[in-house]
C-alpha cells in the first residue's frame, strides 16, 4: 500500500512490495494476454527497468559492504554473503561487488545513466573498461563525451573507436601515465577448472595481444563447415579451441620439457638460393603445394631430391563408369537370352544385346535404378579386387617394369585391428582425399585434419585404405561421434555420409540407373 498522498511508496519495504506485485502481474495471465504487436515494446520496457535495477543493487551493495553488515550474519566479506544469501556463486559474487565499486566510486556518471533507465549495465561496463585506462582526472571527462554520444544514437562499436581517440589524444598531450591504470599486464590470469567427470571451465583476464590472438585462431578454425553444421557460434568457439590445441601438439610445437636445445638461424638471402640449380623446379612444386595439388619433380632434380627421402611407390587410378556398364551389359547378353524382361515375352525384340551385324549393341540393358547400382558397386569392388594387392595386375606391372626403388614390396593396405592407424595406410587416405573427405565441400586441408575409422573400432572397423578417411575435427569428431551421422567410402572413392534422420550426403550424384 502506498502511504504518500502523491501515489508513491512511503518507504522502502512498500517499494519493494510495488514491485514484487508488478512482476507477478507481468508473470500472470495479465502478461499472456498481451498481443504480438506489443511485445517489443513490452522488452524495451523492461530493459529500462533491468537497468534501473542494475543501478539501485549496485548502490545498496555499496552501502551494504561498506557497513561490513556481513559481519552481523557471520560471513567473512560481501562476496562470500551474497554468495551464501542470494544463491549465487562466489565468483559472480565477487564479479558484481567488483563492477558495483566500479560504477559507485570511479565512474557514476555510468551509474546515474544506469539509474536514469536509458543505459544498459553491459554498455555501462564497456565504457568503464575503456575509460578506466585514463587517469582519474580525464575519466569523469571521457564518460560524459561517450555518454552523450551514446544518447545521440551512436552504437557500441562507435563508443569504442571514440574511447580509443579519446585516449590517444589524451596520451599524446600529457605523455605516457606512469601512474594510471595498463594494458592489464600485470592482471593477465588463465584458470581452468576441472569436473570430477573431466568437463571444464576456462576463466581469465587476457591482454589485447594475447585477446587478439585468440580471436584470430577462433574465427580462423570456428567458421561453419557445411549445411549440416548447427552449432551455435559459442559452441563453434569451443570446439575451434580444442582443434588449435590438438594441431599443436599433432605438429608436435608443444615442447615437452623445460629446457631446449641450442638454436642457431642461419641467413641466406632468398636470391643466392633462386639462383641454385634446381630452384625453378622446387618453386613450381611448392606453388602446387599452396594450391592443394602434388608437386612433380622429373629427371635430375626428381633424382636429387629423392636421395635421402622415404620413397613410397604408388600407382594411381580412376574408376571409369562406362566401362562397368559395358560389363553388365556383356553379362545381360551372355546370360539372359529367353528370359522374360527385353519385350515383356521373353523374345529378343533386337533393341538391345547382339545386333543384327552381331556386335552388343551400346545401350545398357534394362534395370531399375537401384539394381543398376547395386551392380554397379559390386562389380567396381570386384574390379579392384582383380587389378590391385600382392600379385595382382597393378603389383606385376609396378614390380617388372619400373627400376629400383620403384619395384619394392608393396607396403600393407590392410592390418585387421590396430591402436593405431599406421603410416603406410594414412599417407594412402591422405594421397586419396588431399582434403576432408566430407561430401558437401569441406575444403579442410591434411595440416588440419586426420585420418579416421569410418566404423568405429570398437564397432569392429578393421583398419585399412578402403575404411578409413581423411575428415576434419569437427566432422569426426561432433558429426560421426557425437551427432551419430553414419560414413561410408564408395567403391568409386567418393563419400556417403548419412544423419541419425536420414539424410543423406554425397560427395556426387548417384550413379545414373536405369529406368524400367
Amino acid at each position: 500500500m502506498c502511504t504518500n498522498g502523491d501515489g508513491a511508496p512511503g518507504s522502502a519495504g512498500e517499494a519493494l512490495a510495488v514491485i514484487g506485485t508488478a512482476l507477478d502481474f507481468l508473470n500472470g495471465p495479465a502478461g499472456d494476454a498481451v498481443d504480438a504487436a506489443g511485445l517489443g515494446g513490452v522488452l524495451e520496457a523492461l530493459a529500462g527497468i533491468d537497468a534501473r535495477h542494475a543501478a539501485v543493487r549496485m548502490r545498496f551493495l555499496t552501502r551494504f559492504d561498506a557497513n561490513d553488515c556481513h559481519d552481523s550474519d557471520g560471513y567473512q566479506s560481501t562476496a562470500s554473503w551474497l554468495a551464501g544469501k542470494t544463491k549465487t556463486t562466489l565468483r559472480q559474487a565477487r564479479g558484481e561487488m567488483k563492477q558495483a565499486r566500479r560504477m559507485t566510486q570511479a565512474h557514476p556518471a555510468l551509474g546515474e545513466a544506469m539509474a536514469a533507465g536509458w543505459l544498459s549495465q553491459a554498455w555501462a561496463a564497456s565504457i568503464a573498461g575503456w575509460t578506466g585506462k585514463l587517469p582519474e582526472e580525464a575519466r569523469g571527462k571521457a564518460d560524459e563525451i561517450l555518454l552523450e554520444a551514446a544518447a545521440g544514437g551512436a552504437d557500441l562499436d562507435d563508443l569504442k573507436l571514440l574511447a580509443i581517440t579519446i585516449e590517444e589524444a589524451w596520451r599524446r598531450e600529457n605523455g605516457p601515465d606512469d601512474d594510471g591504470d595498463d594494458d592489464g599486464f600485470d592482471d593477465r590470469f588463465v584458470q581452468l577448472d576441472t569436473t570430477m567427470d573431466g568437463a571444464g571451465r576456462v576463466t581469465g583476464n587476457l591482454t589485447p595481444e594475447c585477446a587478439a590472438a585468440l580471436q584470430a585462431v577462433l574465427e580462423s578454425l570456428g567458421k561453419k563447415r557445411g549445411k549440416e553444421d548447427t552449432r551455435t557460434s559459442a559452441q563453434r568457439f569451443h570446439d575451434a579451441l580444442q582443434e588449435g590445441c590438438e594441431l599443436l601438439i599433432g605438429a608436435k610445437m608443444v615442447p615437452d620439457r623445460a629446457g631446449a636445445d641450442t638454436h642457431v638461424d642461419v641467413h641466406i638471402g632468398l636470391g643466392q638460393l633462386m639462383d641454385l640449380p634446381g630452384a625453378g623446379a622446387l618453386e613450381e612444386a611448392w606453388l602446387r603445394a599452396k594450391a592443394g595439388e602434388h608437386g612433380y619433380l622429373a629427371g635430375g632434380d626428381a633424382q636429387a631430391i629423392a636421395c635421402d627421402a622415404l620413397i613410397v611407390p604408388v600407382v594411381t587410378g580412376a574408376p571409369d563408369w562406362n566401362v562397368i556398364g559395358q560389363m553388365i551389359s556383356l553379362v545381360w547378353d551372355a546370360f539372359a537370352h529367353g528370359t522374360p524382361g527385353r519385350d515383356g515375352t521373353g523374345q529378343d525384340d533386337g533393341s538391345d544385346g547382339a545386333g543384327r551385324d552381331g556386335e552388343a549393341a551400346a545401350r545398357p540393358p534394362v534395370l531399375s535404378p537401384d539394381v543398376w547400382e547395386a551392380l554397379q558397386y559390386a562389380l567396381a569392388k570386384l574390379a579392384i579386387g582383380f587389378v590391385s594387392g600382392p600379385g595382382a595386375l597393378a603389383s606385376v606391372l609396378r614390380t617388372g617394369l619400373l627400376p629400383d626403388p620403384f619395384n619394392t614390396v608393396s607396403v600393407p593396405i590392410d592390418v585387421g585391428y590396430s591402436d593405431h592407424i599406421p603410416e603406410a595406410i594414412r599417407r594412402a587416405v591422405i594421397l586419396r582425399d588431399r582434403r576432408c573427405a566430407w561430401p558437401g565441400g569441406c575444403d579442410s586441408r591434411p595440416a588440419k585434419s586426420d585420418v579416421h575409422h569410418t566404423k568405429h573400432k570398437k564397432d569392429g572397423g578393421p583398419t585399412s585404405v578402403s575404411m578409413c578417411g581423411l575428415f576434419c575435427q569437427f566432422h569426426h569428431d561432433i558429426c560421426v561421434h557425437r551427432w551419430g551421422w553414419k560414413v561410408e567410402l564408395l567403391p568409386d572413392g567418393t563419400v556417403k555420409a548419412t544423419s541419425p534422420d536420414g539424410e543423406v550426403l554425397r560427395s556426387h550424384p548417384p550413379p545414373p540407373g536405369q529406368h524400367a
